[in-house]
């Protein structure tokens, strides 16, 4: 990484450059920097919406980069140590969904853990590729899956050996990671695209001391987050390529799908976080490590709380941990992590990324600090005094192993009927069936419906988990293959 070329912010200072001129808008938006939204403009401060602006000559097209943007694109590729790095305005989501629609063409195989994103699936949907899924093992103690064996990996091959491509989950939302670098090599030896979502990976580039990066490990395509661990607003993201891939292709797979009307709040956020990693990232997240190892001590001491670390790493399925993820088992205080994070969210005014059957994750990052962790720790503490029940029998992971009997394409647009959900036992599914987040499909278009599943979906209903993926807004009906 070239640390004095990355203190340029090219699109920032173009923008910031916009806003000096004093521009006549004749182009959209129509809010017209603001003047014809008054409540906009008290909503969102009029810094914002002065640089809501369309694409035009001085600030370049994200369709088609030939200026500021595309400076941007180069020194993000510098930073994150890639090919290329394309600015994603529709989320991982699109980046997930560009690197999948890349690799496979309708009828071709693809690997995949099937704990993967729902974005993931529906790629499937919309391309036709088959996918080969490999069943993660399972912590039960935890309640939480795990990372992809390279064993697993191997049988995968050797019994699909036309398959195009394989993606990877790292980190997972748990922190876990796979022996990514060995995943990529199997890959690459058998004529085969590795692929990773690194949805939660953003802070593995600048940090040290962490796991394995997919663009070190000389994977093919990865979709980072940066809006998630990386500063970046809501919606930013980052698709890397490396070597060997077409980038021109790449681009006109991204505009399948990607707005022509790119937001340059997104677009400015991504660039200024870009330099604000590339510069700071090392002192950054060295702090975020040292406040989730003492968010992790701390609430280690409370008695029916566990916040589990490295202590996981077995070098197979949990080949490495991200330890600025703190996940907190909760099943020793006889709670779900899904009461918990209510009990946080409406007793305590604390906002946790998500509960799930066992546990309740804190996203820490970049902007956290010492006194919020404290508040966090203090109402564990009141939590488990005020609220333990007796422990009960639990669900024993987040997930449960599908028969699939479609793919996902077929399924989807297969002639189907609804049925109340309870009446669907040994039927085959034609829609996605999710707790969100973390937006793993407990179901997804070609799988049989099983009394086991229909048991995880009732119980994370009566838990208060957000269910989504249906066209049923209650999850009691559900749409199933004639």
């Amino acid at each position: 990484m070239d640390l004095e070329r990355q203190k340029k912010a090219p699109l920032y200072r173009a923008l910031q450059e916009f806003r000096r001129q004093r521009v006549v808008p004749f182009d959209v938006p129509g809010h017209k920097r603001g003047r014809g939204n008054k409540e906009l403009v008290d909503f969102l401060g009029l810094q914002c919406v002065e640089i809501d602006v369309n694409s035009m000559k001085a600030l370049d097209n994200l369709c088609h980069p030939v200026s500021v943007i595309k400076e941007a694109e180069e020194l993000a590729a510098d930073a994150f140590g890639a090919k290329h790095a394309f600015m994603m305005v529709g989320g991982t989501t699109s980046a997930v969904q560009s690197m999948v629609l890349t690799a496979c063409k309708r009828g071709e195989k693809i690997i995949m853990p099937r704990n993967v994103h729902k974005s993931a699936i529906n790629a499937l949907i919309l391309c036709g590729a088959i996918p080969v899924y490999i069943d993660p093992k399972v912590d039960t103690k935890l309640g939480i899956p795990l990372g992809m064996e390279t064993a697993d990996v191997k049988k995968a091959i050797e019994e699909n050996p036309d398959a195009k491509a394989i993606m990877i989950n790292n980190p997972s939302y748990y922190g876990i990671c796979s022996d990514l670098k060995a995943i990529v090599d199997l890959a690459h030896k058998n004529n085969m695209l590795a692929l990773v979502d690194e949805a939660h990976g953003t802070h593995l580039y600048f940090g040290e001391g962490l796991p394995l990066n997919a663009m070190a490990a000389g994977a093919d395509m990865a979709a980072v987050s940066m809006h998630k661990s990386g500063g970046s607003l809501t919606q930013s993201s980052m698709l890397l390529i490396g070597e060997g891939i077409n980038e021109g292709y790449v681009s006109n797979i991204v505009n399948l799908t990607q707005t022509t009307s790119a937001s340059y709040l997104l677009l400015g956020s991504l660039d200024i976080s870009r330099r604000n990693l590339a510069l700071k990232g090392k002192q950054s997240f060295a702090k975020v490590c040292e406040l989730a190892d003492y968010a992790r001590e701390e609430i280690n001491e409370i008695e029916g709380f566990y916040a589990f670390g490295a202590e996981l790493i077995n070098k197979s399925s949990v080949y490495d941990f991200d330890v600025t993820k703190l996940v907190i088992n909760t099943r020793g205080i006889g709670l779900t992590g899904i009461e918990v994070y209510d009990l946080l969210r409406e007793e305590y005014d604390i906002q946790m990324e998500f509960g799930d059957l066992s546990n309740v994750l804190a996203y820490i990052s970049i902007g956290d600090r010492l006194q919020e962790i404290e508040r966090l720790a203090g109402a564990l503490n009141d939590i488990a005094r005020l609220y333990s029940k007796p422990t009960g029998d639990f669900f024993c992971a987040e997930y449960v192993t599908p028969i699939v009997k479609a793919t996902p394409q077929e399924a989807f647009y297969a002639e189907t009927e609804k049925l109340p959900i309870d009446q669907t036992i040994g039927r085959i599914c034609a829609e996605s069936v999710m707790c969100y987040p973390p937006g793993i499909p407990i179901l997804a278009p070609g799988e049989m419906i099983t009394k086991d599943i229909l048991d995880y979906i009732n119980l994370a209903k009566e838990k208060g988990c957000s269910m989504q993926g249906p066209e049923s807004e209650d999850i009691s009906e559900l749409y199933v293959l004639k």
